[in-house]
């Protein structure tokens, strides 16, 4: 059986030093990095399977950690593990794209459960998304691709990035600053009107199933309605 990869972020050595021991005598491979910095040096040298992040670190924290990742990774699972447990910081952890929050101090079997669970979802997702059923559509999200009977319409990342957070909720309200931070790093103003262009050009590319809207809830987010 495989390792499973995974990068860890945390400036309390001692700390780091007790979890990567724990993980490793499991079935873990950890890479413990010292600040999110380093963790984002590592990143960017061989993507893991999942990451670990405390939120207050020297040179790159947490959030900002994470808010770099999602700008290009989409489905890489983040979990939060942090002191830090204000409602506040929880509720931007998630809008940042994290895909779970351990608050300290915590059991190792609570955190090995949390990391499971998050790969069990990703390999589901990722079985399941050959080809997702849309209307009168077929969408692939990693080859990109929307197929109407036999005719392929590619898709940009930030296309269908944005088309699978938007099925995720399908006939539900998405958040416009969930995507904005999980896929742009940012609910600046430039970043929501770039967004704006994206919703219309899916639009477009949509528009041969009537069926299947787009619609813009004023003051909230976006609904697919499918």
């Amino acid at each position: 059986m495989s390792k499973i990869n995974l990068i860890l972020a945390e400036d309390e050595l001692a700390l780091g030093t007790i979890i990567q021991e724990s993980l490793e005598s499991r079935e873990f491979k950890v890479r413990l990095c010292g600040d999110g910095q380093k963790a984002w040096e590592s990143y960017q040298q061989q993507k893991p399977d999942v990451l670990v992040l405390d939120v207050m670190m020297p040179k790159k924290d947490g959030f900002s950690l994470a808010a770099e990742v999602r700008k290009t990774d989409p489905y890489t699972p983040i979990i939060f593990l942090t002191s830090k447990s204000q409602t506040e910081d929880v509720v931007k952890g998630f809008g940042l794209g994290a895909n779970d929050y351990i608050r300290k101090p915590f059991s190792m079997e609570e955190l090995i459960v949390r990391i499971k669970a998050q790969l069990d979802r990703l390999r589901t997702r990722q079985s399941q998304s050959d080809w997702i059923g849309l209307g009168k559509y077929e969408f692939h999200p990693t080859r990109q691709l929307l197929k109407l009977g036999e005719n392929e319409l590619p898709l940009t990342s930030r296309e269908s990035q944005l088309l699978q957070i938007l099925l995720e909720n399908a006939n539900d309200i998405t958040d416009r600053t969930k995507i904005l931070n999980q896929i742009w790093g940012s609910d600046d103003f430039f970043n929501a009107r770039s967004m704006d262009v994206f919703i219309t050009k899916l639009r477009k590319k949509l528009q041969d199933d009537p069926n299947i809207q787009i619609l813009n809830v004023r003051g909230y987010g976006f609904k697919l309605v499918c």
